[in-house]
């Protein structure tokens, strides 16, 4: 495959790999950030693409990595954060304004990875492959369910989390 044809490849499936970073991030300008990097990182990495692969699976698997190392970066980062706090002593009213934001931050984290895990097992685990980017049909046969009740399982999912994160900022 040309670098042109696989450039051409990856702007016919832009849209897609928007809607899926908008899926992962749920804000629209971390999604644009993490299509930039997905591309920049496929463009780059173009000599492992082979012609057979499907360029959409191998663009949402890039994506879904990109997506997973910075949230693992990050919750390292709110260990060392959370660390911090604990080996200094200080409180929360005693640190400067940065201090306060990222308390802020890991406080909001752990609420929402708590309301997340809240999530019943046979509900999450639907979700999670939803938004890992599998679709409705391919989690029906994964987990051996009509796709009736995937869809139904998804809905009550998004609704769950619409109301338990109403008021998340």
């Amino acid at each position: 495959m040309t670098k042109v044809d696989f450039t051409q490849g990856i702007l016919a499936i832009e849209p897609d790999l928007h809607r899926f970073a908008y899926k992962l991030t749920a804000d629209y300008d971390t999604a644009n950030d993490l299509v930039q990097d997905s591309v920049l990182l496929a463009l780059d990495k173009q000599q492992k693409f082979t012609h057979t692969t499907n360029l959409k699976g191998w663009m949402y698997t890039l994506m879904r990595n990109i997506f997973v190392n910075n949230y693992r970066r990050t919750v390292r980062e709110n260990t060392l954060i959370e660390n911090t706090y604990s080996m200094t002593g200080r409180g929360l009213f005693e640190g400067d304004a940065e201090d306060t934001e990222r308390f802020e931050f890991v406080y909001d984290m752990k609420l929402l990875y708590k309301i997340v895990n809240s999530i019943p097992e046979e509900m999450k685990r639907p979700f999670q492959m939803f938004v890992a980017g599998f679709k409705y049909r391919e989690i029906a046969e994964k987990l051996n369910l009509p796709i009736g009740t995937v869809k139904s399982r998804l809905f009550f999912v998004r609704k769950r989390l619409k109301e338990d994160l109403k008021d998340f900022s």
